[in-house]
């Protein structure tokens, strides 16, 4: 039963914009390529960098606690370094994160941007190491199955988004829900072999609408409501690493 990729994203700074790729390196027991690299803590989160240890997303700038995230459109350069956003009615940003100035201005650009939905102040934290600010301590890459999001699209009455759901890799060809009953299973991703972890059980970041930034559906409840469970999507760790590309084949070994 296999499906296709049909896109491949990351999402540099937790919360923030999905950057479309056209082929990633996966390496065992690693997270997605420059996936969840740095955060923006609003208020202290308690993070302390030579022990790194898994922070709840309610502790951060994340679209499940400030909507308003949305407005912001970034980009990350990997090479340099540098990270760009822009928001309507607001000049550009455009910083060196690996510097403290380059932090201080994007703390300062979005403390104006988010002015009155956050604690504060912002800090911009990087993962040290191999570390990184993903929802879950082990799922380290995440598929969603874009039939499942027709189907609930159809259940809700509307037209749902799949960047709403924030995963790297999105897949068709899976009948909707198929991959629910997947844990423990090892999957053939391009020619990367990886064991399916969990289930992802969603949250009120789904409920925002990536384009216009408001929350316009509670897709938790539609979820519970229809299916009985809270699950979009699933994670995986790596077991051998390898190359996929949009157009690769996904499927159980």
């Amino acid at each position: 039963m296999d499906a296709r990729i049909t896109s491949l994203y990351r999402h540099p700074v937790k919360g923030f914009t999905p950057e479309r790729l056209t082929s990633a390196d996966l390496e065992a027991g690693a997270c997605f390529p420059c996936d969840r690299l740095f955060a923006v803590e609003d208020g202290p989160s308690g993070f302390k960098p030579d022990e790194p240890a898994h922070i709840s997303k309610m502790k951060f700038t994340v679209l499940a606690k400030i909507p308003a995230v949305a407005r912001a459109r970034t980009a990350y350069d990997e090479a340099t370094g540098v990270f760009s956003a822009r928001a309507e009615g607001h000049p550009d940003f455009a910083g060196d994160l690996a510097s403290a100035d380059g932090r201080a201005g994007l703390e300062a650009w979005l403390s104006e941007l988010l002015d009155g939905d956050i604690r504060g102040p912002l800090k911009v934290i990087e993962g040290p190491g191999a570390y990184r600010f993903m929802d879950s301590r082990s799922g380290y890459v995440s598929i969603v199955n874009l039939a499942s999001v027709r189907d609930l699209s159809a259940k809700v009455g509307m037209d749902l988004d799949p960047l709403r759901f924030r995963a790297n890799l999105y897949v068709d060809g899976w009948p909707a829900w198929a991959e629910n009953d997947w844990t423990g299973r090892t999957l053939q991703v391009g020619t990367a072999t990886a064991e399916v972890l969990k289930p992802i059980v969603r949250c009120a970041a789904t409920h925002v609408d990536p384009i216009t930034a408001e929350r316009d559906v509670d897709l938790v409840k539609a979820l519970f409501d229809h299916y009985g469970h809270m699950f979009c999507g699933i994670y995986l760790n790596v077991t051998d690493g390898g190359a996929v590309a949009e157009g690769d084949m996904v499927g159980p070994v």
